[in-house]
């Protein structure tokens, strides 16, 4: 029986959403303005990396083809050499807003038609019923934060007063989310209790319609810095309806998550859960998986290294050194497909590093298919990305899940 992989490279969008204005977001284009900055010297990083940005297997697969055909407009060179030997395209989001549970629950073949609730830019961002009860029922002195912000400078921020007060950082972004943060130290705060805390956020946040609640625990002093860890873990809403992880389920499929794809999708069929610390661990991982993944069976990664590290703190060199790094990899993924298996290389939505603020941006996302017997083609624009589950169950035999249409 066949296998299929499908590859999430978090918030790597590719230009041309045509509802970009409605978020604020019209011009964004992640990979296009990351290949146009490196290829004028604004990728350029002492001890990093240097020159324009070189994805030579992506590109093999038609990755600049299919940014060139959803932005309109041609793309500096990615390194690659002759016509796209994968079958390449792109996917428009039909789910409001530009986050990640929506976005992968689409490819998972679940549009989520649902408005979410999101939280205004303003001090304060939350109601005070809402911070209220949090405090009350997590029994906790109060909160610091309470705003939108990037992750990593609230906690350089704050990180000090919560250490001398105990009081988590609680703040959002555009998304539909809410993020606490603490200290990992059982003697300042403690990860469990961190945990705990989210659980009664995430109950709170239920009859409000918000996505996530997400757990930011974070280690170090006031002299040395603060540094977040791997021990994020996502407290989501369950997918409004089946996907395509239900239907291998449902027919006693193996099923291989890795990275947080359990999390966003509140554990619901996810099957065997597989993390690790970082994008390069993550891959070592998958390169593990593959060999092993029974006839019949689905892997789902997602690879966040992208968003977290790079897009949300507007690093151009890091985003691009992050895309060349796990396009070097990819091969060595590639070499261990087998006759009959399918992969997918894929996005949930962009985070373009050259925009304003911080936030994820409404893209288009590339849609990249290989295999070893899989024949060269154009697949054009699809339009949800609910298309690449309608794909994935064709391949694996399986039922039909979702609106999407295969390929």
């Amino acid at each position: 029986m066949p296998r299929a992989f499908i590859i999430v490279m978090d918030s790597v969008g590719c230009g041309g959403a045509e509802d970009a204005r409605l978020y604020g977001d019209e011009g964004a284009d992640t990979l296009g303005h990351i290949a146009e900055a490196c290829a004028r010297g604004g990728g350029d990083r002492e001890g990093l990396r240097k020159g324009p940005l070189s994805l030579p297997f992506l590109a093999s697969l038609g990755l600049r083809a299919a940014m060139e055909l959803s932005r309109g407009k041609p793309v500096p060179a990615l390194g690659e050499a002759g016509a796209p030997r994968g079958q390449w395209g792109y996917a428009v989001e039909t789910a409001r807003g530009k986050d990640t549970p929506s976005g992968h629950w689409e490819i998972a073949g679940c549009p989520v038609a649902i408005e979410w609730k999101t939280f205004p830019d303003a001090r304060p961002a939350f109601p005070s019923a809402l911070t209220d009860a949090l405090i009350r029922e997590g029994k906790i002195p109060g909160i610091l934060g309470d705003r939108h912000s990037n992750g990593v400078a609230i906690v350089e921020e704050l990180g000090a007063e919560h250490v001398r007060t105990g009081r988590p950082i609680v703040y959002t972004s555009a998304d539909s989310v809410i993020q606490i943060a603490a200290h990992e130290d059982p003697s300042i705060f403690g990860l469990e209790r961190l945990y705990d805390l989210c659980r009664v956020g995430r109950r709170l946040a239920d009859p409000l319609n918000v996505g996530r609640v997400i757990a930011r625990p974070f280690v170090g002093d006031e002299a040395q810095g603060f540094t977040r860890t791997a021990n994020r873990k996502d407290f989501a809403v369950q997918p409004p309806s089946d996907t395509l992880l239900d239907r291998c389920a449902q027919h006693r499929r193996a099923v291989v998550s890795l990275g947080k794809i359990g999390d966003i999708f509140a554990h619901r069929a996810t099957g065997r859960e597989v993390k690790a610390a970082g994008d390069m661990a993550l891959f070592d991982k998958l390169l593990e998986e593959t060999p092993v993944l029974p006839d019949g069976g689905f892997l789902f990664a997602n690879f966040v290294d992208f968003d977290s590290e790079f897009g949300h703190r507007r690093d151009v060199p890091g985003y691009a050194h992050c895309l060349e790094r796990f396009d070097a990899r990819l091969p060595a993924f590639a070499a261990l497909l087998k006759k009959g298996d399918l992969a997918i290389v894929t996005a949930d939505h962009g985070n373009d590093p050259t925009w304003k603020g911080t936030d994820h941006t409404r893209e288009h996302v590339p849609l990249l298919a290989l295999g070893p017997d899989l024949a060269p083609r154009a697949l054009g624009r699809r339009d949800s990305y609910a298309d690449i589950a309608a794909t994935v169950a064709a391949h694996l035999g399986l039922p039909p899940v979702g609106p999407g249409a295969a390929w």
